[in-house]
């Protein structure tokens, strides 16, 4: 049993995943930002140090030349710190830009292809989010305690040589603090997990609903949709109340023990005076030294929340983004000849039961065949496969000997033509949805693709031409209009193989002769052209056609043929039911009826016209 190579080589690490190779690109600014805090952490000693001097050298003295070099010194050092300060600071938020920069394409890219690989959607731009809460909490101040903290031990050091017994009273009280960090990070992790599931859940019923906003106002469902969004709000308020009571709980014994802790330092600074053990300017240091040295952990503990929500965040990022990138293939050259499926099965997305499954034909360029069956037989599965946006099971699915994953996905893209059941188009000019938004898009390619599917009259009669604008969705557009404009952006580049999902449904009789022609039209120029139909009028244009019934194909092959096939069955099934049992056998008739007797005519009275009315 052979086992398939690691990559990289066995005993070397897996490669990192995109978020932590795109933090590693900024590890120089993190260690400026390292090196200034470090400075910034030093330069904190500033104020005890000055007021050491004040009380155990000026005042003694009552030199006031010595207080004006102090204080000029401290100033300047003051300034450094803040300068210092702000460039960390400002290298923090750089790193946030650049982290955003680095993810956001890949984010948005993981963000259509979710779902496409898994059923449900219950994540919905949680990704955006996501990296939102990343940027916020790095460009906020939330690193910059991360980097004071372990600093820490310079204050109690500073402590210890003013006298061992402030330095002790400061560890003990840090210890504390520290703990009850720790109890805050075990308290809060798991409401503060629920609150994020129960916001995402929340986002999704609303999305859902802005998104179906014309049925929801058509069919009087806007109090329902608002009660449905509320109990979802209910959890996602519970847990959020719930993180935030312990947080804020914690939070506040922390700023009581802290200010204890002062307090405690300044009358052991106060008992050591009068033991004659240390000076005033001792006392006071000590007690300034002391509350810089719990800042960051105070701070730290108010910043819990964030830095629990932007470690999660950044979690999901990885996992999300974590597939290693790929070598770009040498792609095959673009299709031109043959589309073939053999023993195929396609299952929904995060799914392992095929809707789909057995289908097996080859397709020659310059070939159309039109997919006919019930509903539910499977025929808009069998679209979605042979576009690539769904996966299959089982089988193979190729173009000119190549699967469909061979190619880059723009390349798969341009040679591919599709229009789904339910046209959705995008807000921009027509022009930019006829060429799938491409920058480099030539205005000839524009225009043939409006005269392959029909559409260019149509779209001379809009406001601007193809420069109208056409709203979200194509709200400012007929679902004719919709359905045409559709059409010509799958014919846009002239594609090799044209997958029409339904393409008449909303089409008159001009835009069904339209689709007639440009069904022809790909024929006529060696492209591939599968159309799933209901009305026979969709494949008018087409030579062969597939007939499916509960996701297998029932027969294949010339349209006559198989039309004719599938009417016999369809007369075959229904003859039973034509024909009931048969009639009863007829009475015999009484002798005297039945003799022939003399036929009485009554006589026609015929109306004159002229007295018809009267």
């Amino acid at each position: 049993m052979s086992s398939r190579p690691s990559k990289g080589g066995a005993g070397q690490r897996p490669a990192p995943d995109l978020p932590t190779r795109a933090l590693a690109t900024c590890r120089r600014a993190f260690l400026a930002v390292g090196a200034f805090s470090a400075v910034v952490n030093v330069l904190m000693l500033t104020g005890s140090l000055y007021m050491l001097q004040v009380y155990d050298r000026v005042l003694p003295s009552r030199s006031l030349p010595t207080l004006v070099a102090l204080s000029i010194i401290v100033m300047v050092l003051y300034a450094v710190q803040g300068l210092f300060d702000w460039l960390r600071q400002r290298i923090l938020g750089r790193i946030a830009v650049v982290l955003d920069q680095a993810l956001s394409g890949p984010v948005v890219a993981a963000i259509l292809r979710g779902p496409l690989r898994r059923r449900e959607e219950a994540s919905g731009l949680q990704l955006s989010r996501d990296l939102d809460t990343v940027r916020s909490f790095l460009s906020g101040l939330g690193p910059t305690t991360l980097f004071d903290l372990p600093w820490m031990p310079l204050y109690v050091f500073a402590c210890f040589l003013l006298h061992p017994y402030l330095g002790w009273t400061l560890v003990g009280g840090a210890l504390v603090l520290v703990s009850l960090t720790l109890i805050t990070e075990w308290r809060t992790r798991k409401p503060v997990r629920a609150a994020a599931q129960s916001g995402a859940d929340r986002a999704v019923v609303l999305e859902a609903a802005r998104r179906n906003a014309e049925v929801v106002a058509a069919l009087g469902m806007e109090q329902r949709v608002v009660r449905r969004f509320e109990d979802k709000g209910a959890d996602y308020l519970e847990a959020q109340q719930r993180a935030a009571d312990i947080a804020g709980g914690l939070g506040a014994l922390s700023k009581v023990l802290r200010f204890m802790l002062q307090s405690a330092m300044l009358g052991m600074g106060a008992f050591l005076v009068i033991s004659g053990a240390a000076s005033p300017g001792v006392m006071i240091a000590s007690s300034v030294i002391a509350s810089r040295a719990l800042a960051p952990i105070e701070l730290a503990i108010s910043s819990w929340r964030p830095f629990l929500s932007a470690r999660q965040s950044w979690q999901r990022l990885r996992n999300a983004l974590a597939e290693p990138d790929a070598a770009r293939p040498v792609a095959p050259e673009r299709a031109h000849s043959k589309l073939t499926l053999e023993q195929v099965a396609v299952a929904a997305p995060g799914t392992t039961t095929p809707i789909v499954q057995g289908v097996s034909f080859v397709l020659e360029a310059g070939q159309a065949v039109g997919v006919i069956g019930p509903s539910a037989s499977g025929k808009s599965t069998l679209a979605r496969a042979l576009v690539g946006v769904w996966p299959t099971l089982r089988g193979e699915l190729r173009l000119d000997g190549a699967t469909l994953d061979q190619w880059p996905a723009e390349v798969r893209g341009a040679m591919t033509g599709y229009l789904p059941q339910d046209v959705e188009l995008f807000d921009g000019t027509v022009a930019e949805n006829i060429a799938r938004f491409d920058p480099d898009a030539a205005e000839a390619g524009i225009l043939a693709a409006a005269k392959a599917a029909g559409a260019y009259d149509m779209i001379l009669r809009l406001p601007e031409g193809f420069n109208t604008r056409i709203g979200e969705g194509g709200c400012a557009l007929s679902g004719g209009q919709r359905q045409r404009l559709g059409l010509a952006r799958a014919l846009y580049g002239d594609p090799f193989l044209v997958v029409l999902d339904e393409p008449n449904a909303n089409l008159d009789a001009e835009g069904e002769a339209a689709l007639t022609e440009a069904i022809k039209g790909v024929r006529a120029r060696g492209g591939i052209c599968v159309v799933i139909a209901h009305r026979p009028s969709a494949i008018a244009a087409a030579d062969m056609v597939l007939a499916m019934a509960q996701g297998q194909v029932q027969a294949f092959g010339p349209k006559d043929e198989v039309l004719r096939k599938s009417l016999a069955q369809r007369d075959a099934k229904a003859a039973p039911a034509a024909a009931p049992n048969p009639p009863p056998a007829p009475k015999p008739m009484p002798a005297a009826a039945a003799a022939p007797g003399p036929v009485t005519v009554k006589p026609r009275v015929v109306v004159n016209r002229g007295q018809e009315g009267r």
